[in-house]
């Protein structure tokens, strides 16, 4: 069945059904967006998916906008106009990105807002079966996927400082022993002697599939008698 068909043929017809469906698709992914709090949510998602759709409809149907031009000076390339609307929108999802310390965030709603525009190519250009299924696949993405990593085991890194004494400090192999008690490994050990504070340091990048386990570790070595001082410093590896 042809969708187009029910609203009637013509330039305002087919503009309206399409706009109206872009407006829609975007709306759709970004409550998505707006339900977890992401910056870039309902109105950003909504009129990134009616721009592309807008200016798709430009290269549609630039014909009957330029009737009147001589035939050598229209060119039909509807692809150029795709190009140039996902390069716009890669400011724009550069823009959805934070870094904060060691984690970044909003690379996922980059990603929604880079893929809304290209489902607002599709309406724009009138392929409503690949826009719908792009919206289904989406909204199933961020939604489905997102338990699918909730309950997938994710390696947690953090950067360990044992300070102990000079005299008696505490082995690695002690130490490697007591993050084998918390489930925790460590890997690229360095070592200091600080003889102002009369004190010998391990340092350490450590990993965990489960971050609690760096508040238990925390919690046994503050009551260790041979350990002056630590930290537990999160990290990216």
């Amino acid at each position: 069945m042809d969708i187009e068909a029910l609203f009637g043929d013509g330039l305002y017809a087919t503009t309206t059904l399409r706009l109206l469906a872009g407006l829609l698709a975007g709306a759709l992914i970004g409550l998505e967006r707006t339900f977890h709090g992401r910056p870039a949510g309902f109105r950003t998602h909504t009129l990134v998916c009616t721009a592309s759709s807008l200016l798709m409809l430009l290269t549609v149907y630039q014909w009957e906008l330029l009737a009147d031009a001589p035939l050598e000076t229209v060119r039909v390339d509807p692809t150029r106009m795709a190009q140039g609307i996902m390069t716009g929108i890669g400011f724009l999802g550069a823009g959805a990105i934070m870094k904060e310390r060691f984690s970044i965030r909003g690379l996922t709603t980059a990603a929604s807002i880079w893929i809304t525009a290209a489902i607002g190519i599709m309406i724009g250009m009138g392929f409503y079966f690949a826009a719908a299924l792009g919206v289904l696949l989406t909204l199933g993405t961020l939604s489905v996927f997102r338990w699918i990593e909730s309950i997938t085991p994710t390696l947690t890194y953090a950067r360990l400082m044992v300070r102990s004494g000079a005299e008696q400090p505490t082995s690695e192999e002690e130490l490697r022993r007591i993050l084998g008690e918390f489930d925790i490994s460590g890997t690229k050990t360095s070592y200091a002697l600080d003889p102002e504070r009369a004190g010998f340091e391990h340092s350490m990048t450590i990993r965990t599939t489960d971050d609690l386990n760096f508040a238990r570790l925390a919690h046994h070595l503050r009551a260790r008698k041979d350990i002056l001082s630590f930290s537990i410093t999160p990290s990216s590896d």
